[in-house]
């Protein structure tokens, strides 16, 4: 008997999946790779909402595990998949150079806005405002990360790439039985697929679509993670990720003429010369409209788990909802209630 199976091998998954290995939990891993929002993914770590100049839920907590797990796991896949880079927002008027400096005097802020203006001249972009730096940031190659994992996992023999079949799960006193496979617990890390799964789609996910290019721009010389309505982050060789659109109408993966003329359009606010699209994509994004993460256990079965709904910040998040996950199970440790899906059952039954 394995300690947990896993449905799903995302951001979510792959972060269970290593905090259980790390506590010498046995695991199995199952992925039909219907999901790509964790592939295509911008992989950007930011502990502040620029949009709103606020401070992104819980930050410093999450930046900590986070910069533990991706070292350990760094050295484990024998790779390179966490990226320091500053981001540098782009300010375009007085007024938004202001609100900069109100918001790096808030507590809660001070630690990750810089309070000197940069004027440093980028080949490509003209910024006569300038830039505020935001700090600890950087970005995960997400795409690297999920191959690279799941290769160590498929090596290991913990990974099978198959559909998940619900009808087929029996549920024992102690142990779920799948295919013959009997696990004390069951955790579904399935990101927007929870729509299909009966135990979880009672919980409000609110799928978001995003759509990213690759551009190649030779003119442009950046060697920072540039950010105002859309990031463009260096790759090298004159190639840039640029992104990303939020739709929350579209639940479908696939690029879109209105999502390309809108990120075209975005990027020549920024920058002012020549680029070529290389690549255009698109995913869903597994949000929830109080901005939170779906985590916790089925009201009803007391082996059945969701990680989920990591949004926008997964490769924050991930570490360290998958620790609050595993905490919750191993150890009774009760989870923060912001994150808990008993949040969203009826109040006499939380």
């Amino acid at each position: 008997m394995i300690d947990f199976l896993i449905v799903g091998s995302g951001l979510a998954g792959i972060s269970f999946a290593e905090v259980a290995l790390r506590n010498d939990k046995s695991i199995l891993v199952l992925d039909n790779n219907s999901q790509n929002s964790s592939k295509i993914a911008g992989g950007l770590y930011n502990p502040v909402i620029l949009k709103r100049f606020s401070e992104v839920w819980k930050a410093q907590e999450q930046l900590v595990l986070m910069n533990e797990f991706y070292t350990v796991l760094e050295e484990k896949l024998k790779c390179k998949v966490d990226y320091k880079r500053p981001i540098f927002r782009k300010f375009f008027s007085v007024e938004e150079q202001n609100n900069w400096f109100s918001a790096s005097d808030k507590a809660g802020l001070a630690p990750f806005l810089s309070t000197k203006l940069i004027y440093d001249k980028f080949s490509g972009i003209d910024s006569p405002f300038g830039y505020g730096e935001v700090l600890q940031t950087g970005y995960v190659d997400t795409a690297s990360l999920l191959q690279e994992y799941r290769s160590y996992l498929k090596q290991e023999k913990l990974f099978m790439e198959e559909s998940f079949d619900y009808s087929i799960l029996q549920i024992e006193d102690d142990h779920v039985i799948y295919k013959g496979i009997r696990a004390k617990h069951i955790v579904f890390a399935e990101g927007f697929g929870m729509h299909l799964n009966p135990y979880f789609n009672y919980l409000p996910l609110d799928g978001t679509k995003g759509e990213l290019f690759i551009i190649k721009a030779p003119e442009l010389d950046l060697s920072v993670i540039v950010n105002t309505s859309v990031f463009i982050l260096p790759l090298g060789n004159d190639l840039f990720k640029v992104g990303a659109t939020y739709n929350w109408k579209d639940k479908t993966d696939l690029p879109t003429e209105e999502g390309k003329i809108e990120l075209v359009a975005r990027i020549q606010e920024i920058i002012t010369c020549n680029f070529e699209i290389v690549e255009h994509f698109a995913g869903v994004r597994p949000t929830v409209k109080d901005r939170r993460p779906l985590v916790g256990t089925h009201q009803d079965h007391d082996l059945i788990h969701i990680l989920n709904g990591l949004g926008t910040r997964g490769v924050m998040l991930g570490p360290a909802m998958a620790n609050a996950l595993f905490d919750l199970i191993e150890n009774q440790i009760p989870l923060d209630t912001a994150i808990n899906i008993n949040r969203f059952l009826p109040k006499g039954n939380r």
